[in-house]
């Protein structure tokens, strides 16, 4: 009879676990196209501001065209615009 009762695995005890790839992917005054993404994030740290969309995961991408802004709203928190340009 063994003295000791058999032990289960733990999802948690995995060791090389990779990174999900989150953050600001374009920074303010930088150019960008519509759809195309401008920070990755868990929960609604960034808020969403004019021609910019939220998608599923709280991912924010642009709509337009144009310039990307990050400024803050009256509670403080971090809105993200994005400044329409021109199509010449």
């Amino acid at each position: 009879m063994s003295k000791h009762t058999s032990q289960g695995s733990k999802a948690t005890q995995k060791g090389n676990v990779s990174g999900k790839r989150l953050g600001i992917k374009i920074y303010g005054g930088q150019n960008i196209k519509a759809g195309q993404i401008i920070l990755r994030q868990r929960g609604t740290r960034y808020l969403n501001g004019l021609n910019v969309g939220v998608g599923r995961d709280h991912t924010l991408y642009s709509r337009v065209l144009g310039v990307v802004e990050f400024t803050k709203n009256s509670l403080g928190r971090v809105v993200v615009k994005v400044k329409p340009k021109s199509s010449k």
